[in-house]
């Protein structure tokens, strides 16, 4: 069936607005061949703004209009946005969904006169500025073409990674999907005691960001093991070991890693 756009995206939200701005600026697709659907005026609004998109308050309009449907909303709008237009969806739709717990079984269910293709994916915040990772996983009806297709558009923002086994998706949320939200945490933390040690609240911001920045660049450009990069900066009785030793007495990595378990934990809950 011919459709009008090739990608709808049902929900403006700020994860949608990263993944599309990753599109149209790798020209993945031109402007036109895209919508996005909200109940929001407001988010509407920065869309058609923004990206110069077709937008749209009715989701059944953006179905019946579409070919892949981008599910963007959260988890708990789950029910009652598929239920609106459930009886549109197409064997030729491919459905993509960034809802974090949601299995493709339980996207599957909403379905049940089609075979529904369907691939979850789990971006995360730096999609804005090209440096997203999303993990990838396919259902059961879901081919691998599609899974390919939704590649593109999550690598358009940065890169993915796929999953055979969609159980691991919940690991992928914890740690790629809120792991910014970790980062930018410990950034918060240097800021505030560069402050302590008297750098004015400029000056620490500057110097903690772009520390992470060339750490996180580092890592990857070298291919070197964080551990083996945290030993070429500890030098015996200096600055560095002294701080490292009372992260340790302090117990801040099994601490950070407590609290990546939690979101793993909250993840598989969401999906219940």
């Amino acid at each position: 069936m011919n459709t009008q756009y090739e990608i709808g995206v049902i929900g403006a939200g700020n994860a949608a607005e990263g993944i599309v701005h990753g599109i149209l600026r790798n020209s993945v697709l031109f402007d036109d061949r895209m919508i996005a659907g909200d109940p929001s005026p407001e988010r509407r609004g920065v869309f058609a703004d923004r990206f110069n998109i077709a937008v749209t308050a009715d989701n059944r309009e953006l179905v019946e209009n579409s070919y892949i449907l981008i599910l963007a909303v959260k988890p708990q709008q789950f029910d009652a946005a598929c239920s609106a237009f459930a009886d549109l969806v197409r064997e030729d739709h491919l459905i993509v969904s960034i809802m974090a717990g949601v299995s493709c079984a339980s996207i599957e269910a909403k379905f049940p006169d089609v075979s529904p293709r369907v691939v979850r994916a789990m971006p995360n915040l730096p999609v804005h500025v090209g440096a997203g990772m999303a993990g990838v996983c396919r259902g059961k009806y879901a081919k691998e073409v599609d899974l390919l297709r939704a590649q593109r558009i999550f690598d358009a923002g940065g890169r993915s990674l796929v999953f055979e086994d969609e159980a691991q998706m919940d690991a992928v949320t914890a740690i790629s999907g809120s792991g910014p939200a970790y980062f930018y945490y410990f950034v918060e933390a240097l800021t505030a005691a560069g402050e302590d040690a008297g750098l004015t609240r400029q000056q620490a911001d500057l110097l903690a960001k772009q520390a992470c920045f060339g750490a996180a660049r580092m890592m990857l450009e070298s291919g070197e093991p964080p551990a083996t990069l945290r030993k070429k900066v500890m030098s015996p009785g200096g600055t560095t070991e002294a701080a490292l030793e009372s992260m340790t007495e302090n117990k801040v990595f099994d601490h950070i890693k407590a609290g990546a378990v939690a979101a793993w934990r909250r993840s598989q809950a969401l999906g219940k």
